[in-house]
């Protein structure tokens, strides 16, 4: 079972390097670990750094929809942002809000290894965007404003 890293692990920290092979044992065995993690702790998205790989790797769960992002890339965003309440597995019981982005384009490629380029809004949008930014080493808290802890 994987294990989630919290703030302040420096492998949180690094920048990832893309993924060179789709098809790896290990990135393949990685995906299914990572959704699974992410459904158990309630979560909406979840970066291989937080689970220790610096890959440029993602999974996403929205409704009833779990996708890998393999080596994403935002390739355009709106001029519109709006701010929104946000939280994180690797920053237990902080809360805050960022401003992103309220529509981008992401390019990546699944699991198969097959390209795909997305228009993400609301929600979906947001998560990439947070997850995203765990591949560049920045976590919410960077950018957050009206930080509340919860215990």
């Amino acid at each position: 079972m994987l294990k989630i890293l919290t703030n302040p692990d420096p492998i949180l920290r690094r920048k990832s390097q893309p993924v060179a092979d789709v098809s790896a044992k290990e990135i393949q065995e990685l995906i299914p670990q990572m959704m699974e993690i992410m459904l158990r702790k309630d979560g909406v998205g979840l970066a291989a750094p937080q689970v220790g790989k610096n890959i440029r790797l993602i999974v996403i769960h929205l409704k009833d929809e779990t996708l890998a992002l393999i080596n994403p890339k935002i390739i355009k965003k709106s001029i519109v942002k709006e701010w929104g309440e946000e939280g994180c597995l690797s920053v237990p019981g902080q809360y805050g809000e960022v401003k992103r982005c309220k529509k981008i384009t992401v390019k990546y490629l699944d699991a198969k290894g097959k390209p795909h380029q997305v228009i993400a809004e609301g929600l979906f949008a947001r998560v990439v965007q947070h997850e995203n930014d765990h591949l560049d080493g920045i976590l919410f808290i960077d950018k957050a404003r009206n930080i509340t802890e919860i215990e």
